[in-house]
């Protein structure tokens, strides 16, 4: 489990358990964050959207995904950017790029085990597909320990880290976000929740697993919307509930 950067943040397992005593719901985030960041999930979505977008444009590989991540950087999704400048359905999309294999998951037994003894509630907060998250879960063996899904549909196809789609989330699951903590692994994804209350962490590669991160993604973990920052998840929740 990766130590706060700041001094000023608690250390200790038992300091760490204290700050999170009040919270009744838990928030996570689906993609890089309930899965290693190491896995070749994200990687497989990532090389369908851009051959989403070679199909769609006619383009070569290097020009979609140039296309791809400037529509991900301006808009917060690709799909957002698609549908807002070429009037793309949101279902032929999600559709195609959630269509992987994902074989290579496995059950996570410690992280199951973390999130099962979590005080209250549990709910995935999703720029994907409700279908995606549902079909990662199961394979991690941590799909029962859900109460719901609030995927990208439900939140109007408005994606974090938009106000309004964390606003609709409380609203829609009654989450009163100073009684909750949010799991994310890109640091302003962070910053609304935070603002509103939560307690939030951010979740990082570890040391030994190659990412592919756009600069303005990355995060030194000093951040002051950033309560904690953790590369081990399971270890992490394992020292909330001591």
């Amino acid at each position: 489990m990766k130590r706060e950067l700041d001094a000023n943040r608690p250390k200790l397992p038992g300091d760490i358990a204290r700050r999170f005593a009040h919270v009744r719901a838990w928030v996570f985030d689906l993609d890089n964050t309930l899965y290693p960041a190491g896995s070749d999930l994200w990687p497989k979505i990532d090389q369908r959207i851009t051959l989403f977008m070679a199909q769609l444009f006619g383009l070569d590989g290097m020009s979609s995904r140039a296309l791809q991540k400037y529509y991900y950087q301006r808009y917060g999704t690709t799909l957002r950017g698609l549908m807002s400048e070429h009037d793309i359905t949101a279902e032929e999309f999600l559709s195609f790029v959630h269509d992987i294999d994902r074989s290579s998951l496995k059950p996570d037994h410690s992280l199951a085990q973390g999130i099962a003894a979590l005080p209250g509630r549990k709910l995935i907060l999703t720029n994907g597909s409700r279908e995606h998250a549902i079909r990662t879960a199961e394979k991690l063996g941590i799909h029962d320990l859900f109460e719901d899904v609030f995927d990208i549909v439900a939140a109007d196809l408005l994606p974090k880290p938009y106000a309004e789609t964390y606003d609709r989330f409380f609203a829609r699951h009654d989450v009163d976000p100073r009684e909750a903590a949010m799991f994310e692994d890109i640091a302003h994804n962070l910053e609304v929740p935070h603002a509103r209350g939560m307690v939030t962490t951010l979740v990082t590669p570890r040391s030994e697993e190659e990412v592919e991160r756009e600069v303005w993604e990355i995060a030194t973990g000093g951040e002051p919307h950033i309560d904690f920052v953790t590369d081990d998840l399971a270890a992490f929740l394992e020292a909330v509930v001591k």
